[in-house]
C-alpha cells in the first residue's frame, strides 16, 4: 500500500518554494528563514510511526526499549541523508490502562538515545484510547556543508557499500541498534558520496528503492553480503529452509547505512576502514551500479541475473 500511496501523493502534492525535497527519500529538505522563500538554510525533516504489534511486542519486552527505537529509527533516518539531528518532537498514543506509567517509561528509553546524540525533546503530544501504543517522532536536523546524501544521486559505475553485517534483527537488534548517525557525518566529511539510505525495511528492497528513485540499476554479489550472526542463528532457530543469506538480503531493520561511490573513493574507503575502529562498523563493497534497470545478482562467472527485491512492505500486513 505504501508505495502506491506514495506514488499518488507524489503526484498530487503542488511544487512549493521553500520545499527543497518532499516525498520519496529518508527525509524532507525545507528551506527556512531569509529574507525570500528562495533563501535560507535548510532543515532536514523526517518522521516515523511506529506501534505495538508491529514494530516491536511490550507483552514481552522492557517499554523503554520501545521507547529507544521509536527515536532510533528517526536518528537512522537523519543518518541516511547525512546530516546532523538537532530537535525532535514526540506523539504518544497510549492505551488509557496504565497510560501514565507507560508514557513516563517510553521516556526513560527516549531521553538517553537523545542526550546520546545532543538531540533536544522539544514537545509534543499526547493522548490515550482503547487500543494498542502508537507512537509518531518527528526529527529536525541540520544537512552537511556538501549538502544532504539524497537517494536519487547514484551514478553509473559507482560501486554499492554497507556498513556492518545483515540479518537476524529479529533477535533484538531491531530494538537495540545504534543509529549511524557519527559514521555518516565522517563519512561525508572525508568522502565523496553520491547516495544513501538506509536499510530499514530490507537490504534488497531499500537498494531496489535507491536504483529505482537514481534512474540506474544495482547489482549484488551475494558472496560478499556481510552477514550477522544473528542471521544464521535465525535460519536454524526457524528451519523453515531460510539461510543465512536469505535473512541478510530481506529481514529488514538492521539500520545500517548503505551509499554508492566513485569507485576510487570506494577503494580508499574500503582500504581505510574508518568506521571499524571508533564504531565497529566495517565497510563492505557489496556490488555496483549499472544502466540497466531493476536490481541484479553477479554470479561467480560475471552473468548477471535478475534478483527479485525482498524485504518487509508498510501496508501489506491485515
Amino acid at each position: 500500500m505504501e508505495a502506491e500511496f506514495l506514488a499518488w501523493l507524489r503526484s498530487r502534492l503542488p511544487p512549493h518554494p521553500r520545499l527543497t525535497l518532499g516525498p520519496g527519500d529518508d527525509a524532507a529538505l525545507v528551506r527556512l528563514g531569509g529574507a525570500s522563500q528562495s533563501a535560507g538554510a535548510e532543515c532536514v525533516v523526517t518522521v516515523d510511526m511506529l506501534s505495538d504489534g508491529v514494530d516491536f511486542e511490550l507483552e514481552g519486552i522492557d517499554p523503554r526499549r520501545a521507547g529507544r527505537k521509536c527515536l532510533a529509527v528517526n536518528l537512522s533516518d537523519i543518518a541516511a541523508m547525512a546530516a546532523r539531528p538537532v530537535a525532535a518532537v514526540v506523539g504518544l498514543l497510549l492505551p488509557r490502562p496504565g497510560a501514565l506509567k507507560l508514557a513516563q517509561e517510553l521516556y526513560e528509553g527516549i531521553l538517553p538515545l537523545a542526550e546520546q546524540y545532543d538531540v533536544a525533546i522539544a514537545g509534543g503530544d499526547t493522548n490515550t484510547w482503547e487500543h494498542p501504543l502508537a507512537v509518531s517522532v518527528t526529527v529536525f536536523g541540520e544537512p552537511p556543508p556538501r549538502g544532504s546524501l539524497l537517494r536519487s544521486g547514484a551514478q553509473v559505475g559507482d560501486w554499492i557499500l554497507v556498513t556492518g553485517a545483515l540479518g537476524g534483527s529479529l533477535l533484538g537488534h531491531h530494538l537495540d541498534f545504534e543509529p549511524r548517525v557519527r559514521e555518516a557525518l565522517l563519512l561525508v566529511e572525508r568522502y565523496t558520496l553520491h547516495a544513501g539510505i538506509d536499510v530499514s525495511d530490507g537490504l534488497t528492497l531499500d537498494l531496489a528503492r535507491l536504483a529505482a528513485e537514481s534512474g540506474v540499476g544495482a547489482a549484488l554479489r551475494l558472496a560478499d553480503i556481510p552477514i550477522a550472526p544473528a542471521a544464521d542463528r535465525l535460519a536454524k532457530q526457524l528451519a523453515d529452509g531460510s539461510t543465512a543469506l536469505d535473512h541478510a538480503l530481506g529481514d529488514g531493520e538492521d539500520f545500517e547505512l548503505l551509499f554508492t561511490a566513485p569507485p576510487d573513493e570506494a577503494r580508499r574507503m574500503v582500504t581505510d576502514q574508518p568506521l571499524a575502529a571508533p564504531f565497529g562498523a566495517p565497510m563492505t563493497a557489496i556490488g555496483e551500479v549499472i544502466a540497466e534497470p531493476g536490481l541484479w545478482q553477479i554470479a561467480a562467472d560475471g552473468a548477471r541475473r535478475p534478483l527479485e527485491p525482498r524485504g518487509y512492505l508498510h501496508g501489506s500486513r491485515p
